[in-house]
């Protein structure tokens, strides 16, 4: 007696006759009467995660990027040494919420620059007093320190030296100097430097 295997919903083969059919059963099934159901050999499923970088990872990204990458650069490399988080719907929001927070924060700091450039513009010139030499002389060079100090006694305003673009100032008359308040903002200060 041959018996044969069959990919039915049967858990257990059933036992042929050798004349070709089974005893007391109804009619076959197509695949007791030996048809063939090919199988489809699937495609290797990439599996990729969504992560943001928690820092700088060189040749992937910088701190906050949202990527893909292969489940096992994340798994053994990202994840171990804390460089990246998974991406949840939760933290897509509160990513959203910061960003806002950022954009509100640097349009206050435009804001505050642009309102303190129009106060540079409507106090006119500072004057700047040096001892005399010859002719228009003077003793030494007006700074950009010098210029700082002066807006601090005058309209008491911190201003960092270093935003300061001052033209090098040997002799008396009139100067203009430019100050950097913002990366889109910028201040025109005039100074009149004369000898006492």
């Amino acid at each position: 007696m041959a018996s044969t295997l069959s990919w039915g919903s049967a858990c257990c083969p059933r036992p042929l006759r050798a004349g070709g059919g089974a005893r007391n059963e109804g009619p076959r099934k197509p695949v007791e009467a030996g048809w063939v159901m090919p199988v489809l050999a699937q495609k290797k499923a990439r599996k990729i995660r969504k992560i943001i970088l928690k820092e700088d990872v060189t040749e992937l990204g910088k701190k906050g990027d949202l990527l893909d990458v292969k489940a096992g650069y994340y798994r053994n490399f990202l994840l171990p040494t804390g460089k990246a988080r998974l991406v949840t719907p939760l933290l897509l929001k509160e990513m959203r919420i910061e960003e806002e927070r950022i954009e509100a924060e640097k349009q206050r700091v435009k804001e505050e620059a642009q309102q303190l450039a129009l106060i540079f513009q409507t106090v006119g010139a500072f004057k700047v007093k040096r001892k005399g030499g010859k002719g228009k002389q003077i003793f030494g060079t007006v700074t950009a320190q010098d210029l700082v100090d002066i807006i601090k006694a005058q309209l008491n305003r911190d201003v960092d030296k270093r935003i300061v673009s001052l033209p090098e100032i040997r002799e008396t008359g009139e100067y203009v100097a430019e100050l950097k308040l913002h990366p889109e903002v910028s201040a025109i200060v005039r100074l009149n430097v004369y000898a006492n």
